[in-house]
This record gives structure tokens, sequence and C-alpha cells, in this order.
């Protein structure tokens, strides 16, 4: 142990740690990387000329920024820009010289000149565009984006653009960027993370204020790793950076809809590499970690995992990297230096110990201990060691028996929970260990996570929001914050409306559905974890916050006695939210100009009589409150003023409170109400005028007057607004003109509804239904009749209302209900309909409503029998739409059975002569009913009871010898094959199958298989041939069965059917082959028989069999042969395979219209002399390209050394024949065909001997032959046409 002998050698002491420390770096427990920041900034100054100046600043950053200076002239503005490797900051500052010449006359000017008044561009901001609440989920991108007007937009005073989250300045990063100018502001978060929720906050500063615009950003979990995997942690931070260790904090995520949270996993990456390494083998508990072994000079990332019993989650967003340096401490933000003294102890000596340990820092389940470290002189590495106490638990525990400790504080963790404890501190060397350090004071562990908060009460904000505010818990124990969930009430399914903690007691929970209920609840979370949620608030509609309603407005007058007025004004456009329930009048005397209130109780109609306090003569005006459940509105606006003098005009006063209803896209229905003063005689009737919204043109809507205080105002252009005015008429004239109704727009309502009629089908009442496209909270139906509102209900018409659907009923509708109904939905922009019940219509809804009242039930079947086994005979009907409530009787000869469950039936055991007569059934089903009948007599009933025996003698049968479980049927399979198939049973080893045909035993390609028991006969070819009666036996020595089809008559239409419908199906194209004859056209087909109703056609004409067009085929196709074809054989061909249910066709074109054709360049005849070289060469066309063939003599010349046959270029054909000689004098031919057709053509040639005259051969006429197709084998020739 070293001491201090002397304040002397204290303070020599201080002064060489001092000295030995320089240069030493420091980490405050923020983030050690940051950007240059100007702690001081410049500083303006006013100087005399010639004066020296010195500018100041002072700068912070990490690592340490650089500062360069920039000046423009000697009076002009100073810049100081810092900078290092994250981002550069600058300051500036202006310098004014004065001279220093002084003229007193002039001191007011020069310091007015010198020391001018600042006045700043007032620059206007307005927001055009702005964004709203935004969600996201993590990895996602987002950008908020502002436009706004700058007025004056002045190039050198552009606003600055400032954004905030949750009130911290936020500045580029990897994680958000910005972009301002051109009027827009754009802030990009590059990949979502739940640090990035909150409120966004975007200033748009200018020296002459700012424009604000916020909204808040959510961001949810992304999807998961593993299901059901908690989500990401959020706000990684780095404390407490030292050579032993690193702390890290994060905040835990919400587990709303996952399991409780096990624990959590801490990553590092060191900078410059991919590799994240797990720090922890086992899950840590609580939200901070020690992460130790790193290395000194080296920078870190950090990131978090969470765990549950499903599995681990997304990793949270990696930190800032932080860079260990050699020695850092901070306690409350003063720096603590630990240093070496290896130069000042002498050597052998162990340390002393260390002095003022204390807890600078505490935790639920860690502490940071923190200590003065001994006087030390010697150069051998001196490290500490911590011991712990469990107070009333035994001795002293060494903390950090593997990991020396050399930095004068340490994080100890895994303290249990709600524990005592004490520490103290030892240092030691390689010479030995000190003494240990007064023990601290008793530290305590708290223990555990929040307690719940208190009570939860929501309340409105706007439709799709809602304010939630809470108690805070009573052991709040270190709270980070809230997670508040929502549920819709009654579903139980809670969801997250936050997903980073709200550290207020009050929230907006945003993305509601207006018009649900929910609940809401809370949770608070420390390091620990999650508290139990709070208990679910009340539950609450979302609906906007109730406010005050606007003023009323458009006051009038409706009449004066010239003792009192009669007020009448439109209700408020806005009502808050509440219904407008009073309204209190105010009156002015002109000339007096002093407002006094005319009512104290409220006044609940838009009308209203001023009665007293009036002066005859006088000029007054009136202004009107209105008040909701909230309070009292504003005024409205003064009346015009006024005069208090009688009325006694013949004609009427104005109508009043014109509005209008029933909004469409060309029409309108306008409504009003009676004036109050009719004049000197009775009102007969109304006019309607129309205006657009801003013109003074008027024009009449009718032409004659209406009775009734509505009209349906047609013929309006869509999207136009106009605003109407009505005037009544008596027999003295037209009166005054109504307040104008309010402008609307006529356009349909978006998603508009009409009313529906028809007829209840349970109860049979008669109904008009509307169901509102729009609903608010106070919102209401009206059903009016002639557009008067139905308040007597005394006559069997109900209304019934349920969410936006309302329903007009009509108990027991007659005559007098005729006419027009419509409806209207308050608190809405217009939702309304109408519907006329005409006489017509009534009488068939009557009609529908008494089979309704009156109803019977529906058969499908009417009462049959069906003979089952052992001849029993089965009874039943099926009814529509019974209920298991349903009952029923059946009486067979005055017989009564009752019947079970199902399809009513009745199953009787003995069907004899006694059972002739009349079978019945009633059902009953409510009040439905229903009767069916059964006669059985006479020859109905001998052969049901034929039946009835028959079935039995075969139930014996069956059971006692071998005998057929399936009968003989014919199946015709996919391949067009025609088989009689059965199925035997009950066989012995005896039991022998034959097949017979027409009584003759016939022998079957397929042996029968009497193990399986099926037996089948093929029908080869299946043809006419095939037609008879078959017949198949099953005979052993218990006797015999038989079954037998006759294959004919329909059964054979029904195979060829059959046939034909596969045949056609699987027909191929037409195509042409040559015959010795002519030519072919050919239909393949899976099969083919002359019992198949197969047509030819040839130009829709169909082709009748004749020597000329032969018509036939073979199994596997259908053919049709032209025998010598001729130009009126070209066009187009059809065959047609007809079936019951479609006509299948396939058609090919022999137009020939493409044919190989020779163009030229053949003579008739040749003569030429013997040992000369013959060349016949013609130019040939076709598409596609044809084939050419030579023929001497009808036949076939082969190519040799001396017949030489070539084609050039596709259309240059030629013979050579080579040393001519008498031989090869003839007939030669030259063929040209593709595949639609071609032709051919002859040349004589006549080979003369040297020496002789040359024949004189006249040409014979032989005209071209024309060939029809182009056969798949070698051209065939055939005759002139």
């Amino acid at each position: 142990m070293c001491v201090f002998s002397s304040a002397a050698e204290e303070v020599k002491y201080q002064y060489q740690t001092q000295k030995r420390i320089q240069g030493v770096k420091y980490i405050r427990e923020e983030s050690m990387i940051r950007g240059p920041k100007f702690v001081v900034r410049l500083r303006s100054h006013t100087v005399y000329e010639n004066s020296a100046i010195k500018l100041f600043c002072t700068v912070e950053g990490y690592p340490t920024p650089q500062v360069k200076w920039c000046a423009t002239d000697d009076t002009a503005m100073y810049t100081a820009v810092a900078s290092n490797t994250h981002g550069q900051a600058s300051s500036q500052a202006s310098i004014i010289v004065k001279s220093k010449t002084f003229s007193p006359e002039l001191f007011c000017c020069f310091s007015d000149a010198v020391l001018p008044e600042i006045k700043y561009t007032k620059i206007n901001i307005t927001f055009t565009e702005t964004f709203d609440v935004t969600f996201g989920k993590e990895g996602d991108k987002a950008t908020l984006t502002c436009r706004m007007t700058i007025n004056p937009n002045l190039a050198n005073l552009q606003p600055e653009a400032m954004w905030y989250r949750d009130e911290h300045l936020l500045k580029e990063s990897r994680w958000v960027k910005m972009e301002s100018g051109g009027g827009v502001a754009k802030l990009t978060l590059t990949q979502l993370a739940k640090d990035d929720e909150g409120l966004y906050t975007l200033r748009m500063v200018t020296k002459g204020g700012d424009a604000v615009h916020r909204a808040c950003v959510f961001v949810d979990d992304g999807p998961p790793p593993v299901p059901q995997a908690p989500g990401a942690p959020m706000d990684i931070k780095i404390h407490d950076a030292n050579r032993d260790y690193v702390i890290v904090s994060w905040k835990p995520p919400n587990t709303t809809t996952e399991g409780p949270i096990i624990g959590y996993f801490v990553d590092r990456c060191e900078v410059g590499t991919e590799t994240w390494m797990q720090c922890n083998d086992s899950p840590v508990k609580i939200c901070k970690y020690a992460v130790q072994g790193l290395f000194e000079g080296h920078s870190y990332y950090f990131r978090v995992r969470a765990v549950n019993s499903r599995g681990i989650g997304r990793p949270s967003r990696m930190s800032e990297p932080i860079a260990l340096h050699l020695v850092i401490n901070s306690v409350r933000g003063r720096h603590d230096v630990v240093t070496y003294y290896d130069d000042l102890e002498a050597e052998g000596k162990a340390p002393g110990p260390p002095s003022k340990v204390c807890a600078s820092e505490t935790d639920r389940t860690y502490v940071v201990l923190s200590w003065v470290p001994p006087v030390y002189h010697s150069k051998a590495p001196m490290w500490y060691y911590i011991e712990k106490l469990q107070v009333g638990a035994g001795s002293w525990q060494r903390v950090n028996t593997k990991v020396p400790i050399r930095s004068p504080r340490y994080a100890v963790f895994d303290l249990l929970e709600g524990k005592d404890y004490q520490f103290r501190v030892v240092s030691a060397n390689m010479y030995g260990i000190s003494e240990p350090s007064e023990p601290t004071d008793t530290f305590y562990v708290h223990s555990g996570v929040p307690s719940a908060p208190g009570q939860v009460i929501a309340t409105r904000e706007t439709d799709t929001s809602v304010l939630i505010q809470w108690v805070p818990p009573k052991d709040p124990n270190n709270l980070i914050g809230y997670y508040i969930d929502s549920c819709v009430k009654g579903s139980k399914n809670w969801t997250s409306a936050n997903h980073k903690p709200h550290k207020q007691t009050r929230f907006v929970v945003h993305g509601l559905t207006t018009g649900e209920t929910y609940v809401f609840r809370v949770q608070a979370i420390n390091e620990l974890g999650l508290s139990d949620e709070s208990q679910e608030s009340a539950p609450l509609s979302v609906r906007a916050a109730l406010k005050l309603p606007s003023s009323p407005y458009d006051l009038s007058l409706l009449y004066c006695d010239g003792e009192s007025m009669v007020l009448s004004w439109k209700q408020p456009l806005r009502s808050g939210g509440a219904d407008v329930t009073d309204y209190y009048i105010d009156k002015c005397n002109v000339a007096k100009k002093t407002w006094k209130e005319v009512n104290v109780p409220p006044i609940k109609e838009r009308l209203h009589k001023v009665a007293g306090g009036l002066t005859a003569g006088s000029v007054y005006q009136f202004r009107v409150y209105g008040a909701n459940m909230i309070g009292l509105g504003d005024a409205s606006t003064p009346s015009t003023p006024f005069k208090c003098e009688a009325w006694t005009t013949p004609e009427p006063g104005p109508a009043y409170d014109v509005t209008f209803t029933e909004v469409r896209d060309d029409s309108v229905v306008v409504e009003w109400k009676a004036p109050v003063y009719s004049g000197a005689s009775a009102i007969t009737g109304y006019f309607v005028e129309k205006s657009k919204k801003g013109s003074d043109n008027w024009s009449k809507v009718n032409e004659s007057s209406v009775n009734h205080c509505y009209l349906k105002v047609k013929g309006l252009e869509t999207g136009e607004s106009y605003v109407f005015r009505v005037r009544a008429e008596n027999a003295n004239g037209i009166g005054l003109a109504s307040t104008l109704s309010d402008p609307v727009c006529i356009k349909t309502l978006p998603g508009k509804t009409e009313i529906k009629c028809g007829v209840d089908e349970e109860s049979g009442d008669i109904y008009l239904s509307f169901e509102s496209c729009q609903m608010a909270e106070k919102s209401k139906f009206v059903w009016k009749k002639s557009y008067q509102e139905i308040t007597d209900f005394s006559k069997g018409i109900a209304v019934k209302t349920s969410g936006s659907h309302s329903t007009l009923l009509f108990k027991n509708p007659d005559k007098e209900d005729l006419g027009t109904y419509s409806v209207s939905v308050t608190h809405t922009d217009g939702a309304s309909a109408s519907y006329k019940i005409s006489a017509e219509e009534l009488e068939k809804m009557l009609a529908l409503s008494h089979d309704i009242r009156n109803p019977i039930i529906p058969l499908k079947t009417e009462l049959a029998y069906k003979i089952l086994e052992r001849g029993r005979m089965r009874f039943w009907l099926q009814a529509e739409g019974i209920s298991s409530a349903v009952t029923y009787k059946f009486f067979a000869n005055n017989k009564d059975h009752d019947a079970a469950t199902g399809i009513i039936e009745m199953v009787m055991d003995h069907f004899t002569v006694e059972s002739e007569g009349t079978f019945t059934v009633q059902i009953q089903d409510g009040r439905g009913k229903a009767q069916s009948s059964l006669v059985l007599m006479g020859n109905a009933f001998k052969a049901a009871l034929a039946e009835a025996e028959y079935q039995r003698r075969e139930y014996i049968r069956v059971k006692e010898g071998p005998h057929f479980m399936e009968f003989l049927s014919i199946q015709v399979g996919d391949n067009a094959s025609v088989t009689l198939v059965c199925k035997v049973a009950n066989l012995k080893k005896d039991s022998v199958f034959q097949w017979y045909k027409d009584d003759v035993e016939v022998i079957s390609e397929v042996p029968a298989d009497l193990n399986s028991g099926v037996c089948k006969f093929p029908l080869t070819n299946f043809s006419k041939r095939d037609v008879g009666l078959y017949k198949a036996t099953i005979t052993d020595d218990r006797g015999q069965d038989v079954s037998q089809i006759d294959v004919s008559g329909k059964a054979f239409d029904d195979i060829i059917n059959k046939l034909s419908r596969l045949a056609g199906s699987s027909a191929s194209e037409l195509s042409i082959q040559c015959t010795a004859e002519g030519i072919m056209l050919q239909c393949h087909m899976k099969y083919y028989t002359e019992e198949m109703k197969i047509h030819w056609k040839q130009k829709d004409s169909k082709i009748a069999a004749s020597e000329r067009m032969r018509i036939g085929g073979n199994p596997a196709m259908a053919t049709l042969e032209i025998v010598e074809p001729t130009d009126k054989d070209k066009g187009m061909y059809t065959i047609e395979i007809v079936d019951p249910e479609k006509t299948h066709s396939r058609t090919l074109d022999l137009s020939g219209q493409h044919r190989g054709k020779v163009v030229g360049g053949l003579p008739d005849v040749v003569t030429i002399m013997e040992k000369k070289t013959l060349s016949l060469t013609c130019t040939v066309c076709g598409d596609p390209k044809p084939l050419v063939s030579w023929s001497k003599n009808d036949h076939e010349v082969e190519p040799s050394d001396q017949y030489v046959i070539a084609m050039d270029s596709g259309k240059f054909a030629s013979l050579t024949i080579k040393g001519v000689s008498l031989e090869d004098s003839g007939k030669y031919t030259m063929t040209v065909q593709n595949k639609y057709g071609g032709e051919s053509v002859d040349i004589i040639v006549s080979v003369y001997k040297h020496g002789d005259r040359v024949p004189d051969i006249k040409p014979t006429p032989s005209p071209k032959r024309i060939i029809i197709a182009f056969a798949s084998r070698a051209p065939q020739q055939h005759k002139n046409n």
C-alpha cells in the first residue's frame, strides 16, 4: 500500500499524472463517432479601418474536425468550415469596417448607416400537398413529401427544410435521405425499422418565421424468420465503452400476438467485415448486456435478436459503429482518466487498495461500480478484482475470476432481484494483491417489471383515430415507455397500435375504421420486459370529436303585422357532430345600435315570431346562435335591416326553407315550405326558378304552377352547380321570391343506392327498403309520403332501422297507400331516394303477400312408389324447404301410418291383392300445408302387384343359385370399341357361362372371367351385321339365370351415335391421295362404318354417291374418290360427321390457285439428227415449289449418264439427252405438280439418220392436262379436260 506523505507529494503526483496522460482520448457515454458541431459559433463585428480583429469559434466532433477559413474581401462574409469523415458544418460572420473620420453633425446618419434596423423579408409558405399518417413494414421504403407555394419566391432566400422525429432533428444518414427545392420537400426512409416510428415534423424555416406540418409514421413488424417469433428490438445504444467491456442496451418489442420473450441474443460485427458473431451463449433476460473480449483500436457494430418459445426473431437495426480506445470513464458528465504509473512506483511491491468505491449507475439486475485508483509507481501492470457480498447470505465472492479489470469502472451483472448487496475492490499486480477497499453502502436490487398502468380512457379524435390516456403505473421500476393495443369490441383480436415504446401517458391510435367500436389496453415496459395489461377501456365508437356548431345563416323575414315579425333561418352547415337543438335570437334597433336578447328559453324550431319590444316604423337587424350538447356556437351574420311595418300586399309572402334532395346526374328534387303570409286570397300554386351558381339569369322550371311543396327538376347539366328559389301564387298574382337555396352540384353521390320494394318472405309484409351509402353517428332516416314526413303510424305503417339500413313496412296495405315515398338521411352529403308505388304493382304484391301468409308447401315430386327387393312397396314424395319440425301422416285405404324423418316415405312389407286402393300423405310445417295422393287401382295396380311378385321371386333366386349381379349392358369405349358386359355371382367350380346370338351359341373373343364374375363379348368393327338378340346364361346344378339384350332399333342407333361422337371428335384434317382412276379425299378417325351419318359436300352441295363420286371407307377412315377429275371438280370440299349433339366438319380447298404450272419454253415437235444432244427446257411455277418428272411413252425416265434431268432456281426444268439415237424417238411428257395440283405437257421427238432428209412432222394439238391435286407418291398423269 502506498499513501502520500505530504501535500507537496500529492501535488507532484498530480502534475506527473497530468503530464503522463497528455494525448489520451476521451470517449463519452454516448456514441463516440460523430460529425462536426459548432459549440460556439462565429460572431459578427464592426471595427474601424486599419484595426486588427480575431474571429473565434469552438468546434467538437470525432475524429477531430479540420477547420478551413474562407473570405471574399476585407468587408465581407467570413466562413469557417469544419469537416471530418462523418460530415461538415459551417459558421459565418460579417465584418463591417467604419471610417475613422467622424462628424457629429452626421452622427445620426452614420449611426443609422452603420447599425441599420434589421428588417426581414416576409416569406409566406402555403402547403398545397402534405403527407398523412403513414403505415409501413420493416424493410419497406417510405417517402414523406410536402409541396408548397413560396411567395415571394426569391432564389437567394429559399426556406430551409428541417425534419424532426419526436422533436429530435434528423440528419442525412444511410437510413434517412432528404431533398428540398423547387417547392418540394422530401424525406425518404430508405429501409424502415421500428426505430423510425414516431411523429415527423417538417419546419420550413425562413428569416421571418416558419411553416410547420406534422404527421405520424407507424412501422409494423416485418415477416418473422419463424412463424410467431417475436419482433425485432429497437433503439440499440452503446454505453460505457472501455477496454474491458461495452454495455449494449435496447428496448423490447411489443408481443401482442406473439408469445412472451425468453431473452435476447447480442451480435457484433467488426467494421469492414460482414460477419456477425453471437456474443452470448444463452439468452440474456434484461435489455442490457456487457460485451467483453473486444480489441482496442477496433470498431464494432451491434445488433440484438429476441427469442421466444417459437424461435429467434428478426434482428434489430444495427447500432452506429463504436471504436474502442485506450481508457474511458465518464461519470455524470465528468471525465475520469485511468492511467498507468509504470515509471513512478518502486518495483517488488503490491499496489495499494482503491478508494471511493461507489455505484455510479444502478439497475434491477446490475450495478456499474467506479473507484479511484491507488497511488502507484511501479512499471508492473496493475489490475483489479471486484468482490460482492449478499447481505445475510455468507462471505465475500469474487466477481471477475477469469477476466482481470484494467479500468477503474466495471459493470456487475446477474444480481438477484430483491436482494441487498455490498461491493469492494482489490488491486493486484505480479507481486501481490492489496487489501480490499472500503465496502460500498448496501445496494438494494429492485425487482420486477413495472406494475400495470391504471385506468385507460378513450376519447374521440377524428373519424379514423382515437385519443388514449391512462394513469401511469404505481411502480414504474425504471419505466422505458408504453405499448398500446386495440381490439374491435367482441373479437379478442388484439393488434398493436405502436411498435416503438411511447413515453407519454397519452397516445393517438390511427388507422381505425370509422363507425367501428373498439376497446384499448396499455402495457408498461422496462428493461426486464412488459407489465401486465391494464384493464380495457370502455368501448368507443370511432367518430370525429364533438365540436361547437357553426353559425346559422340566411335570416329572412316571412311576415310582419306592425307589432311582431316572423323570422326564419337556415340551420348551421356544421353541427359539430351533435344535433343542433336550441337557437337564441338577438335584435338590434339600427338607430340605437345596441344588441339585446329576444328569447331566454331556447327556441327549438327554425321559425320564430318576435313579439314585444318592437316599435312600428323602426328598422331592426337580427342574429341567431345555434347550440348543441357541447355549447353555444358563433352568432350568424346580422340580417339585412327589416322595417317593422304591416304587410298589406294582396300577393303571397315568400316561401321558405328551400332545400333539395335526390341529387342525380341530371335532376334534383326541390322542397320548400308554404309562406306564412298568404296575401289577400288562398295560395293556388308555386313556381320554381333556377339559376346557375354565380349567375343573375333566372329561368322558370315549371310553366304551370304545382299545388304541392316539391318539384323534381330535370334536364340539368351534370357537374354544374345551381341555386333555386320559389314563388307562391294566389288569385291576385305571384308573390315574393323565397331566400335562395344553397348551391347544389348536379352529380350523383358516389355509391348511391335506390329504394327497393318487395314482400317479406317470412311475414308477407310489403316493404320499402333503403341502404345508405353514407352514415354518421347522428344520422337518422326520414321517411316521407308525397315529401311530407310520415308521423302517423296508427294505420299499420312501421319503420325499422338497423345501422345503415332502414325499412318502411306496410302491415295491411290498401289503395290509400299508393303514391310517392321518399327517404333522406340526415348528417350526410345528401343520401336520399324515392319510389312510386303504382296500383298494378300493389295488386301483384298483395297477391304474393297472401301466398306467403297462407303458404302451400311446394312438392318436388308427388307421391310415387318403388318396388324394393322381396316385393316390398315403398311410397314416397319429396317436399321443398321443410324444417325439422315437419309433421305428416300416411293413409292407405284409411289406415294411418307414422313416417320416419328424412324424405317422407312409407314401406309396406306385404303388398297383396288387398292393397288395391288410394294412398294419401298429408304434410304440415308451421303454417304451410300440403297433400298428395296416389291411385293404384285396375291395370295400374295389377302392374305394380306383378312387379312386386317378380321381385319376391328374384330375391329367392339370387339368394339360392348362380345369378347375374349386373345384367347385360353395352359399353362403347373411348377407342370406339363396342362390348357386351355383364357380371355374375354366387358361382361354383362347375358353373358354366355361355353366349348366344339369336338363340345360336357364339364364342366370345374374350373368355369369361368367372373369378371376378365379369364377362365380356366384344363386337369387333361394329356394323349392321351385329344386329340381333344376345343372351348370356350362367348354369350349374342349382339352376340357371339368364340375361339378354336386344341390339337393334334404338339400342343400335344409340351405339352408332356414340361411335359418331367419337369419330367426329377424333377426325383428322382432310388429305388427298392419288389413285389409278383419279384422286381420293381421306379423313382419318377412330372408327368408321357406313351406318354413321356422314355427308360429303362440294361448295355446300351434298354429294351423292355415283360411279364418279365413290363414297366409302374402312374402319380407320372415311373416303371420297373422284374418278377422272375435271375443272368442275374444283372447289371447297367438306365432310360432316353428325351425332345427336353436334356436327363435326373438316374442309379442304381444291381450287388449285397455286398448283404447279408450265409457263412456256417447250415445243410441240422436235426433229434432231442422231448422235446430237437434245435439250428440252421450260419454265415452271407454283407455290410451294412444284416437283417435275419426265416420262417417255408413259414410262418414267430415270436419270443416267445419257438422260440428265435438272431443275435450276426452282423454276427452270430441263431434260438433256446426250448422243440421241433412233431409239430415243417417241412421246416425252413433262409433269409439274405440288400439293395443290399441277399439269403435264407432251413433246414429240423424231430422230433421223445422218444424210436423211429431215422428216416433215406436223404437230398435233395436244392441250395441257390439269392435275387436281398432288399425291404423296410420284405424280400421276390424267386425261385431258
